[in-house]
């Protein structure tokens, strides 16, 4: 038997797509296995064609389902319904196709596999008229950890680890990029083991319970490992005490050395309204300072416990000086326990002053209780998660 048999399914007359269909059956009985890596579709009707009328709302479903296997759309107004699926129709490069007349208003729908296997996570929410593409998996909802060892950066002088989580759906829909989140502290937010303190921030194990709830969108983060030199790479130059100052150099390591190296070698989103940077106490410091420095990078930014105090809130009296508005969303929080409450207040009360809206652009959270260490940080880290990447807000 050849090793590939190559079909144009396109060219076939109904009745030899029907006798394929037999072909794949007896094949099947034969313990042939399937041919995998295509799906099998009657295109003798346009994508839609279930909808009683012109369709003008669609939705584009980018997924190899394999021979034999269909994608089946439900929704919550007709001529959709929650209870049985309608086909949708399949199209060159593995996109399900349904539409359907905008007159049935705004429409949440979820794709399924052969109208049995739900798509997991939320419910797609699909405007009236509007075209909308999703890229949905079907397994469980478990991510994956890569380690980079030794990474160099040339304008530091030293190495690291980087240590990647890769969403659940990385290896089952290889047609799907993802936005980007740099973290840094690296070790502290993935593996107890390396944690300081032996506490980790379970940003895994956060993501993957958002992401299977609805509540977030699939995201590749990248824990960047501090080093021995941590207070002089993650502050601008010079707190009185502590010195410091190498946060214009670690800026350029992250923007000039590792986020090229992400881009290249990982199915990322690389656009500035997919890239933000996150971290706690000195490292929510830079990821204010680097974003606020490089809005056409990084878009969005969590800041956790921010050391605001340093150099006697000098970042604090920039803010307040400066009337700009940079276009970056960010998060903020403190602890009511000892985590620089006071300095993260008066932050927020300088971006307000240069037009930031609170639940827009800027979310200013009091943790009542919290205080300023990893086991306060893990307990919280879902909400800044879920604010930078709310369930289906990354652009396609």
């Amino acid at each position: 038997m050849p090793a590939a048999i190559l079909l144009s399914v396109r060219a076939m007359t109904s009745w030899t797509r029907n006798g394929l269909a037999n072909i794949i059956v007896v094949l099947g009985a034969l313990g042939l296995g399937a041919l995998g890596g295509c799906a099998v579709a009657d295109d003798a009707s346009p994508a839609g064609a279930w909808s009683a009328a012109a369709g003008t709302t669609t939705i584009r479903v980018h997924y190899d389902t394999g021979l034999g296997n269909r994608i089946a759309i439900r929704g919550s107004a007709a001529p959709l319904s929650w209870t049985a699926g309608k086909p949708a129709t399949w199209t060159s490069g593995n996109v399900w196709v349904a539409s359907w007349t905008s007159a049935a208003g705004d429409v949440e729908v979820k794709p399924l596999i052969n109208d049995a296997q739900w798509s997991t996570g939320g419910n797609y929410r699909v405007p009236a008229g509007a075209t909308l593409d999703v890229y949905p998996f079907f397994g469980a909802s478990h991510g994956s950890l890569v380690q980079v060892p030794s990474f160099a950066s040339p304008q530091l002088g030293n190495s690291r680890t980087l240590v990647l989580y890769l969403p659940p759906s990385y290896r089952e829909n290889p047609v799907k990029r993802y936005p980007v989140l740099y973290m840094h502290d690296g070790q502290n937010l993935f593996d107890a083991a390396t944690s300081a303190f032996g506490t980790e921030w379970r940003v895994d194990e956060t993501i993957d319970g958002a992401v299977a709830a609805g509540r977030m969108d699939e995201v590749i983060v990248v824990g960047v490992n501090n080093t021995a030199n941590r207070i002089w790479e993650y502050t601008p130059c010079c707190d009185p005490t502590y010195g410091g100052g190498g946060a214009d150099s670690y800026e350029r390591f992250l923007i000039d050395t590792v986020k090229p190296f992400i881009d290249r070698s990982f199915r990322t989103l690389p656009g500035k309204d997919t890239t933000a940077v996150m971290g706690s106490s000195l490292g929510g410091l830079v990821s204010f300072y680097l974003a606020r420095r490089n809005p056409a990078v990084f878009a969005k930014a969590g800041c956790m416990s921010s050391s605001f105090w340093w150099n006697d809130q000098a970042l604090v009296v920039q803010v307040e000086q400066s009337t700009a508005h940079v276009p970056v969303k960010l998060y903020l929080d403190a602890g009511t326990s000892s985590d620089g409450l006071p300095e993260t207040t008066r932050m927020d009360g300088a971006l307000l002053a240069d037009g930031y809206v609170q639940g827009a652009d800027l979310d200013f959270v009091t943790a009542q209780g919290g205080s300023h260490n990893e086991a306060s940080w893990s307990a919280r880290v879902a909400i800044p998660l879920g604010w930078l990447f709310p369930w289906q807000s990354t652009a396609y």
